[in-house]
């Protein structure tokens, strides 16, 4: 009988706290973990953010991995289970895909791999700030064994407790845990062995109006123009991301729902992507300002 190797799916809308999550279970399981990325963007922010953490990492590039990379997504499962042998395979999807297809094409065409659980990390304070659930933030939360209603440090126990009552009501199956930046016992996260249903093909109907672009740049940049700047990014920047280099050190930037944060990292260069609706619109505005804290 084959042994087949677990693997658990990661979803969740953008800035949620998916590639913290991940930082966070590379930091604290003890196991042979294989990493595999999808993001949406020119740059490939988050496989750099988890890079060196001595996992063997597929980085499947732009794009919406539960459609058109369907058939790379499978090889990159069988390479790396053929070169790597982990014992777990753990998949972060692109904020902007819907799983069900996903969680379809691992049950019905790679027999090789056993889905163990699925997981969906929420932005507590995203969902008080933006009450209204899209389409694609619905099927993500329907979809999922698990519910991480992460940043719960952000909103108030009234918040939280009517947060927790409209996510039941989409999902009524999933466990709901309340984290902060993630952190929550990997055990609880592993071993779920998910139910394989009999399930139909999903009817997927693509949401094509976000749109991104990248600002790249060896200058560093004064510190303070660059928080003005972030300050004033605007409510249709659905997402920005990436490193920022100052005179005194390099940071990760983060920047969801209109809040962001810096955190020391190591980067050689500024590399920035933006993500939003017709974001394209503002491309100009956007670099030009962000040229002007060039020094």
């Amino acid at each position: 009988m084959q042994v087949r190797t677990p693997l658990t799916l990661i979803t969740g809308a953008l800035g949620s706290g998916k590639t913290t999550l991940l930082r966070y279970i590379l930091a604290t399981v003890n196991r042979k973990i294989a990493i595999l990325m999808n993001e949406f963007g020119e740059i490939s922010i988050d496989s750099k953010i988890v890079a060196g953490k001595n996992v063997q990492m597929a980085d499947l590039g732009g794009g919406c991995v539960c459609c058109s990379l369907l058939g790379e997504f499978e090889a990159a499962v069988n390479e790396i289970i053929e070169t790597v042998a982990p014992d777990i395979i753990v998949v972060e999807t692109t904020g902007l895909a819907e799983p069900d297809a996903l969680v379809f094409d691992i049950q019905e065409s790679i027999p090789i791999v056993r889905l163990d659980g699925v997981i969906a990390v929420v932005d507590a304070d995203a969902m008080v700030r933006y009450p209204l659930i899209g389409h694609t933030e619905r099927i993500q939360i329907a979809a999922v064994d698990i519910i991480l209603l992460n940043k719960v440090d952000l909103v108030t126990e009234q918040q939280l407790y009517a947060i927790a009552t409209k996510l039941g009501q989409i999902n009524e199956v999933a466990q709901i845990i309340s984290t902060q930046r993630c952190q929550i016992d990997p055990d609880l996260l592993f071993g779920i062995g998910r139910t394989e249903a009999t399930i139909k093909p999903p009817h997927h109907v693509h949401q094509p109006q976000y749109t991104s672009f990248a600002y790249t740049t060896s200058a560093t940049l004064t510190r303070d123009c660059f928080a003005e700047f972030a300050d004033n990014l605007g409510e249709d920047v659905t997402r920005a991301k990436g490193f920022v280099r100052f005179p005194e050190n390099t940071y990760l930037f983060n920047f969801v729902a209109g809040r962001w944060d810096l955190e020391e990292f190591t980067s050689e260069q500024t590399e920035l992507v933006f993500i939003g609706k017709k974001i394209g619109d503002r491309q100009t505005e956007i670099v030009n300002r962000l040229k002007s804290c060039e020094q």
